[in-house]
């Protein structure tokens, strides 16, 4: 997928599109999970990760992200999803996740799995559920973040 329409938006897996230092601002100082993250450690990410933009049609500003990190075979993990404050509540953030989860749907992976504290109801809208047996899933925090940094 390079670019794609949206309702008056465009959304692309260009790297080479992200406006690099926004995706940033709005990580570090806009997301719970995300707040005070280093560049360098952001842009590691980023280049690891297939990334989705979506831009506004008519003026080709950003106005959200997420990241996917997946070996494209059986497993993904969507992170980083955030849209602009000033373009909430148009329901980008849903039609971004089911463009990702439309996206990935060729690779026939097993799961898509994400963490979030607060939008359960917006994941909820495009298929995602509470993990039926979570006693069977561990995690190695190298870096514990605790309960509010996923």
């Amino acid at each position: 997928m390079n670019d794609h329409a949206l309702d008056g938006y465009h959304l692309s897996t260009d790297p080479a599109r992200l406006d690099a230092d926004l995706v940033h601002r709005w990580l570090s100082t806009d997301a719970y999970w995300a707040l005070d993250r280093p560049r360098d450690l952001h842009d590691r990410a980023v280049a690891g990760s297939l990334n989705f933009g979506l831009y506004d049609a008519d003026s080709g500003t950003q106005v959200a992200y997420a990241r996917v990190v997946t070996d494209h075979a059986t497993f993904a993990w969507l992170c980083d999803v955030y849209v602009c404050r000033d373009d909430r509540g148009k329901g980008l953030g849903t039609a971004l996740v089911e463009a990702v989860a439309d996206h990935l749907t060729p690779c026939g992976l097993t799961r898509i799995t994400l963490a979030t504290k607060d939008a359960h109801g917006v994941y909820e809208k495009i298929g995602f559920r509470s993990l039926v047996a979570p006693e069977q899933w561990m995690t190695l925090g190298l870096i514990d973040p605790g309960p509010i940094n996923l």
